[in-house]
């Protein structure tokens, strides 16, 4: 593993994270692959036009179906979806939060009701580095609870030492397979998450906890999960600073184009979110100006691409008013063009937002975008 901070802007930070599956430019944003596969109907070679650097996929659910023990049998999950680039894998801990009417938490891990059949199921942190390493990912993420807010303070204190507790405990069983010659990928990377609601104390104490460990990158997580927007980046300017400076910081499940600027100039190398392709199946689309609805009668007759200035194959060859068609139609290729097309506005705008920074000149692009965003 090698991180080299090449240019810093203020906390802002262009880097490069040298992996066994490539190295990685970062600010990067990683597109979410939850099952494998990006939803709205794109594949490996798409997501290369799109300029893609690391695509993320789901510890939990591809546990349960294909089952990672067949994915391991397969080669891994670089062979199994046909994608040489690096991958990260999310721990399952995230399913602590979403299923909390299907889970019980206790100290050895956390039983599960599947979303699929209903059968009971067991994650702990020895569990999930096992998973992730029949998956074979480039990074594996630390098992963890994310904590919802508002959470009482003292169930956030218990939760975040039983998060330290499962942490050690999942870089002790990474180890353990790394050193396993039947091992698929022997140089996995372990990030460390760090949790804490939005109690400052907690947070900071946790990151310094948590960087005692030296672990390769290190996550903020628990965030986007019911607090503001100012919440959040308050958060991270608590909280960067108390993670190690020659490590790549990793902000999960955010975020809009708003908050991935806010959030680069407060230190953040690795974003994710579902959002573009999410919006992208239901035709909100990205543009420099801001979103658009492309449901929207107003681009019936609209013969413009999605966006003027955009160079995806999408905006490359379609009407606004043909991909509208589509949507009416109910054709499957209406989704496919509009993720396709959102997916390419995020790793282009991040790729804007590395040369920005190459240049010096990142704060005042940060502004030029945010103001091309408002009132949208």
């Amino acid at each position: 593993m090698s991180y080299k901070v090449l240019i810093r802007e203020g906390r802002a930070k262009r880097s490069v994270f040298g992996t066994p599956h490539g190295d990685i430019q970062t600010p990067v944003f990683m597109n979410v692959g939850t099952n494998a596969a990006i939803k709205g109907a794109l594949a490996s070679e798409d997501l290369e036009r799109v300029g893609c650097q690391v695509q993320l996929s789901n510890t939990y659910h591809l546990h349960l179906r294909p089952g990672d023990e067949i994915v391991r049998e397969l080669g891994g999950l670089h062979s199994f979806m046909s994608w040489e680039r690096p991958i990260l894998t999310d721990s399952g801990g995230f399913q602590v939060f979403s299923l909390a009417h299907m889970r019980k938490i206790t100290e050895e891990g956390v039983r599960f009701a599947s979303h699929i059949d209903g059968r009971r199921i067991f994650i702990g942190p020895e569990e999930s580095m096992q998973v992730q390493s029949n998956l074979a990912s480039t990074i594996a993420m630390a098992f963890d609870e994310c904590i919802p807010v508002p959470a009482e303070r003292s169930y956030v204190e218990a939760s975040v030492a039983r998060t330290t507790r499962w942490l050690v405990r999942c870089a002790a069983k990474l180890e353990q397979l790394s050193s396993d010659e039947r091992t698929l990928n022997r140089r996995q990377f372990l990030f460390g998450i760090n949790q804490g609601g939005i109690y400052d104390d907690i947070r900071i104490d946790h990151a310094k906890a948590i960087s005692e460990l030296d672990l390769p990158g290190y996550a903020v997580g628990g965030l986007a999960v019911g607090e503001t927007h100012e919440q959040m980046y308050h958060v991270l300017e608590q909280v960067v600073p108390h993670l190690p400076a020659d490590k790549p910081v990793y902000l999960m499940g955010v975020g809009t184009p708003e908050n991935i600027l806010e959030a680069v100039e407060r230190g953040v190398d690795f974003f994710d979110c579902v959002l573009p392709a999410r919006n992208g199946r239901h035709a909100h689309v990205y543009t420099g100006q801001g979103k658009l609805n492309l449901q929207n009668a107003r681009f019936e007759r609209d013969s413009l691409p999605i966006d003027e200035n955009c160079g995806c194959p999408a905006c490359a060859r379609y009407s606004r008013a043909y991909i509208r068609h589509l949507f009416k139609a109910r054709e499957m290729l209406a989704m496919r063009l509009c993720v396709l097309h959102n997916l390419h506005f995020y790793n282009n705008m991040m790729r804007e937002i590395r040369d920005a920074l190459d240049s010096g000149t990142f704060a005042q692009y940060k502004q030029s975008r945010l103001d091309s965003f408002k009132g949208q």
